[in-house]
């Protein structure tokens, strides 16, 4: 998050409270005035972006901070890979229901880092409960959930179409599933994709497959890694038209860095 200004830290059940409205006026216009200046921002070929709010109510889409822990709870990870992988307003409603729930982690943290008690934390919580969420206003509704048609849709388009599965399919079973084979080979490709999963390790920690993790392919460099390697979790996934794993997302911009000096000394 290089660049944000930094602002002091409310300690006061009204303070938190005006920084939550502040950061929460910022995403609501990103998601809603500035949707088409957002959406540009969001550009799937960078790396991971996140949106956040700013108490000013501003928005900005930036790298997350590179410190551990950070200063902050960070917003969700990669919004911009889901950006091309589903409709519009369902990409938006989406990175709303990430966003209410950033604003209540950075809350609820001043509460506790601050020693806010039992009494403070409810007067807090009430007085955040009488707003509207950003997914209620970024939707107009309060009451219906995520359009999952568009979702399976999505899913039976990648399904249907000649290309290689986007991301591996959740088995409640198993925690992850390998790219399914045609129809008239699953009692045969079931065989070989377990010897596969056996087989497998994680790009990132190296160690073997799991029955009960959730893993994710690379469409790269097609190397498998564990979903919290990579922070990537099942429902990020649904929504991932293509995954690049963070060692092919550097690589991608370093390339175009390279291409970009090279255009610069012929010219």
């Amino acid at each position: 998050m290089e660049g944000l200004p930094q602002h002091p830290a409310p300690r006061t059940v009204e303070e938190v409270f005006s920084d939550f409205r502040g950061r929460r006026a910022g995403l609501i216009k990103a998601l809603t005035t500035d949707v088409q200046k957002f959406y540009q921002q969001c550009d799937p070929d960078k790396e991971n972006l996140c949106l956040y709010g700013l108490p000013t109510e501003a928005w900005e889409v930036n790298l997350p901070v590179e410190e551990v822990p950070p200063e902050l709870p960070e917003p969700a990870l990669g919004i911009n890979f889901a950006r091309d992988g589903m409709a519009e307003k369902d990409w938006l409603s989406l990175v709303a229901v990430h966003s209410d729930s950033w604003l209540l982690a950075v809350a609820f943290y001043f509460g506790a880092r601050f020693g806010f008690g039992k009494n403070d934390r409810k007067k807090l919580f009430q007085m955040i409960n009488d707003l509207p969420t950003i997914f209620e206003v970024v939707t107009g509704s309060g009451r219906q959930p995520m359009n999952e048609s568009a979702l399976h849709h999505i899913s039976s388009k990648s399904k249907s179409s000649g290309k290689p599965s986007r991301q591996p399919e959740i088995n409640p079973s198993k925690g992850v599933k390998m790219s399914p084979p045609a129809k008239e080979d699953e009692e045969s490709g079931e065989e070989e994709e377990e010897d596969d999963e056996q087989g497998a390790t994680c790009g990132a920690c190296g160690d073997n497959y799991g029955a009960d993790e959730f893993w994710i392919c690379c469409d790269v460099c097609e190397r498998w890694f564990h979903g919290k390697c990579v922070k990537i979790t099942p429902a990020k996934a649904e929504h991932i038209k293509q995954y690049k794993c963070p060692s092919c997302s550097s690589k991608r911009a370093r390339s175009s860095v390279v291409h970009a000096t090279d255009t610069s000394e012929l010219s």
